[in-house]
């Protein structure tokens, strides 16, 4: 569908965001449509002349907003205001059609939650994030610990080790390595751990 002058963006010089990357990628791996068919045998079907419900993939990518940003009803909608990103996530075009409002995304939660499909659904999109080596958290810890090793050059190579490397720690010197490891802040299960030089500061493993 061919985008109205309210979703085009004629900014010449702006950036892709992590947001908008992280969005591309969730649109590109989870199956909409396979998740869909879990929802339609319960979800109200357009009866009479009155305005017909919103589309069932539509209500599920703002579910997933809510999971993925910990955003309230209210909060999604105004954010679906506020972000195109977002909007481009959701598939809603202003220059078309408003947002739907929090009672409507309150509806199709609570929906969810009668009928038990909500633990289902976001079951089922794990799975497939893990599929595809992904994983999605609403909060990681982050803690460093160094992994000291001998500092001697009293050695075959008569050298240091040059993956090691030193680092000041309070008032202590430490050579060798550290782990960065990183910890689910719910239920503090380790997901991931890399490996660095000492000297390596906790912020420039965040990503990884």
């Amino acid at each position: 569908m061919q985008q109205t002058f309210a979703e085009a963006s004629f900014e010449q010089y702006r950036k892709t965001t992590r947001r908008e990357r992280f969005l591309h990628e969730m649109n590109r791996v989870v199956p909409w449509a396979e998740l869909v068919t879990v929802i339609e045998p319960v979800y109200p079907k357009a009866d009479g002349p009155g305005r017909p419900p919103v589309g069932i993939e539509r209500m599920l990518r703002v579910l997933c907003l809510q999971q993925w940003f910990n955003l309230s009803d209210p909060a999604v909608e105004e954010a679906l205001y506020d972000s195109r990103a977002l909007r481009q996530f959701v598939g809603i075009d202003l220059g078309r059609e408003p947002v739907p409002d929090e009672t409507t995304i309150c509806k199709f939660r609570h929906l969810l939650e009668a009928h038990q499909l909500g633990p289902q659904l976001f079951a089922r999109i794990g799975e497939y994030l893990t599929k595809q080596g992904l994983q999605v958290n609403r909060g990681t810890i982050v803690d460093a610990t160094i992994i000291s090793a001998p500092s001697s050059t009293k050695n075959q190579t008569k050298e240091r080790d040059p993956e090691m490397h030193q680092t000041k720690k309070g008032n202590q010197w430490y050579f060798g390595m550290k782990a960065h490891i990183g910890v689910d802040s719910q239920s503090k299960v380790i997901h991931s751990v890399a490996a660095t030089a000492a000297n390596v500061h906790d912020s420039q493993v965040l990503p990884k």
